[in-house]
């Protein structure tokens, strides 16, 4: 991967707070220049820690947080309430401390919302077209140790679909089963990629994608920023490189 930076820290906690401060001043810094920033949230144990990071320190930020978009990459397709949705973690760790007005959280349908995972993408994809901008500004994404995104996992056919936004995944080899998904054609409409990623478990599949392994056996190789994409990583996540 060429244009791609990395940044090593020592544990899962200084990492945490590291990437909440970046993605502070990121806002901060669009909506200084009189802009509506975009953002993208991914779910995870890391992205937990970096979302309460966020809501401790959004004190002093100088972000409006009634003028920021929240989007999500992917969602598990289970009830509205169900602790597994990213939406709810993410309300519970930041979202709604921060008072986020609902209108600015874009959360992927429930099986309250969506007979089936293809019909709640479909939904997902026209709110993108009709409420996005074409990009988002900044979107975070956890890796899994499989080197999976999103719900983009390896070997899934959801990997070589084009011109879609959103696909529904029926078959997720990590519980739930079900799931919606941005597509590759959409994460790659970011200006900013931040990857989050924690833990030595992880530290193969960091080392395949950003040695440029093929997407079919590495997804996270198949997304860079068209700005910047910085790898956050723990020392432990960075072991094999």
């Amino acid at each position: 991967m060429s244009n791609v930076l990395i940044e090593v820290h020592e544990t899962p906690e200084e990492l945490a707070i590291i990437i909440a401060g970046e993605v502070l001043n990121r806002i901060a810094d669009l909506q200084a220049a009189g802009l509506v920033p975009h953002v993208g949230l991914t779910g995870g144990t890391i992205a937990d820690a970096v979302h309460r990071e966020i809501a401790r320190l959004a004190d002093g930020s100088g972000v409006d947080w009634g003028a920021v978009e929240f989007w999500f990459g992917d969602e598990r397709f289970v009830e509205p309430d169900s602790p597994e949705r990213n939406a709810g973690q993410a309300r519970a760790a930041f979202l709604d401390a921060l008072e986020v007005p609902e209108h600015r959280i874009h959360a992927m349908p429930s099986t309250a919302d969506a007979h089936d995972v293809d019909s709640g993408a479909a939904t997902y994809a026209a709110e993108v077209r009709s409420q996005g901008q074409g990009h988002f500004d900044i979107l975070m994404l956890g890796v899994g140790p499989d080197g999976h995104i999103a719900s983009l996992f390896p070997g899934s056919p959801q990997l070589d679909v084009v011109s879609e936004v959103a696909v529904g995944v029926s078959d997720s080899p990590k519980p739930p089963p079900q799931r919606i998904s941005l597509t590759f054609e959409a994460l790659r409409r970011s200006r900013t990629v931040f990857f989050l990623v924690s833990g030595e478990a992880k530290a193969g599949a960091v080392a395949s994608a950003l040695a440029g392994d093929d997407v079919h056996e590495t997804p996270a190789a198949g997304v860079t920023g068209t700005d910047e994409t910085v790898w956050f990583l723990d020392r432990a996540a960075a072991s094999r490189l």
